[in-house]
């Protein structure tokens, strides 16, 4: 037709649209992704600025603060510690003798990181903590994109890649927290698991467990991955059955994962001399909320949803979650994805039901299992896919209104 062109099994297409059809497909992937990153960094740049030309003086800024000052509070006060003064060999304690909130709930590569690169440059610590999380979060995006077109074809994994970058918590790659950093490793060890390459896998988690509190999560993960391989292969993509030397390479990476998953209660053990060093840091942090108790195993979640819902409210609203999460991974849908990307949303959620308590930290803390968001992109709907794009916007406005920006007494920190 002179209007339009006829593809062979597909839809008629205008000349124009065909061209630019072609010029696109011309631009290396890796070349795409980076620009909607950076535009998606702008983007959230302007609403974080937006919100730091209203910022009132804080505790941790003066009023108006520039956009490196804004992008630095929160838990980037105290990796600002971490990377000038280490860590305390005593634990601060209130008048009844509960540990207060101190460094040793953060992990050390990241603040480690951050400080050789100031003694290498000489530059201060906002822009060296900004600039680690904006280049981790573009490597991110580079291997998050690898990891979806290991399922999805190229349309869907791209589109998965900008819903990651436009997520409601993807401030967290532009400001001074270790989630960037976290989840460049994250998503390495994810491509490696699927690609088999397990020795490669080492180096890997040991970092990210010393990034990120996840080496308990991923251990599980190879765990319900060789229980899955020896049920059926073919639900791991596998076609031969599961024998102990098949085995043996994904058990050594999945015990290191634990041993470092408990390595750093061990270490805040050693320097300050308290057994429980890391747990009760940790436990100082969730004090405000239901006071000083015992760390119980999978007893937080139900705390803190009888705490922000009241019971029975809270405990019935918990089963729903949990079931929906179950249903979403589930659906026939989702196994476009892969079962190691859903078993590692399974993992991380039961790793988090173990010893998280929720508060409104949670959204920033659930990015992790951003691999699913390969099931939100499965529909090609140009007009669903928009909605989605401009939702995410929105929710970042919202997220950075409701834990981000200093509001008087704040109680809802990111």
């Amino acid at each position: 037709m002179a209007d339009g062109l006829t593809t062979a099994g597909g839809p008629r297409l205008h000349p124009e649209r065909s061209r630019w059809r072609a010029r696109y497909r011309l631009v290396p992937w890796w070349a795409r992704i980076t620009v909607v990153y950076v535009l998606a960094r702008l983007v959230t740049g302007a609403m974080m600025s937006a919100f730091a030309s209203v910022q009132a003086a804080n505790s941790f800024t003066g009023q108006h603060p520039s956009y490196l000052s804004f992008a630095a509070i929160w838990d980037g006060a105290w990796y600002r510690v971490i990377a000038a003064n280490g860590y305390p060999s005593t634990l601060p304690v209130d008048a009844a003798g509960h540990v207060t909130e101190n460094a040793w709930a953060f992990m050390p590569a990241y603040p480690f990181l951050v400080r050789g690169l100031m003694t290498l440059t000489g530059a201060p610590f906002e822009p060296v903590a900004v600039g680690v999380s904006l280049l981790a979060g573009w490597g991110a995006a580079l291997v998050f994109r690898r990891l979806m077109g290991k399922f999805l074809d190229p349309a869907r994994a791209t589109f998965a890649t900008v819903l990651f970058c436009v997520a409601p918590v993807s401030a967290m790659f532009q400001v001074a927290y270790a989630e960037a950093m976290g989840m460049f490793l994250l998503l390495v060890t994810l491509v490696l698991l699927v690609e088999r390459r397990w020795w490669t896998m080492l180096p890997v988690v040991l970092l990210l467990g010393m990034t990120r509190p996840t080496g308990l999560a991923v251990a599980l993960l190879i765990a319900l991955f060789l229980g899955a391989w020896a049920i059926r292969p073919a639900w791991v993509r596998e076609r031969t059955p599961l024998t102990l030397a098949r085995a043996l390479p994904p058990a050594v990476v999945g015990a290191v994962s634990g041993l470092v998953g408990l390595a750093w209660p061990a270490i805040a053990w050693a320097v300050t001399g308290v057994p429980r060093a890391y747990t009760d840091t940790e436990l100082a942090w969730r004090s405000s909320y239901i006071g000083w108790k015992e760390l119980v195993p999978f007893a937080p979640w139900v705390q803190g949803f009888g705490w922000w819902f009241r019971q029975p409210a809270g405990a019935v609203l918990l089963v729903v979650v949990l079931v929906g999460f179950g249903a979403f991974v589930a659906m026939p849908a989702a196994r476009r994805i892969g079962l190691e990307l859903r078993l590692w949303g399974v993992a991380y959620l039961v790793y988090l039901l173990a010893v998280f308590f929720p508060q409104s930290s949670t959204w920033r803390i659930l990015l992790p299992i951003a691999p699913l968001l390969g099931i939100v992109a499965l529909p090609r709907s140009r007009a669903y896919r928009v909605l989605v794009v401009v939702a995410c916007l929105g929710l970042q406005w919202v997220w950075l209104d409701w834990c981000w920006w200093v509001d008087g007494y704040d109680w809802t920190p990111p």
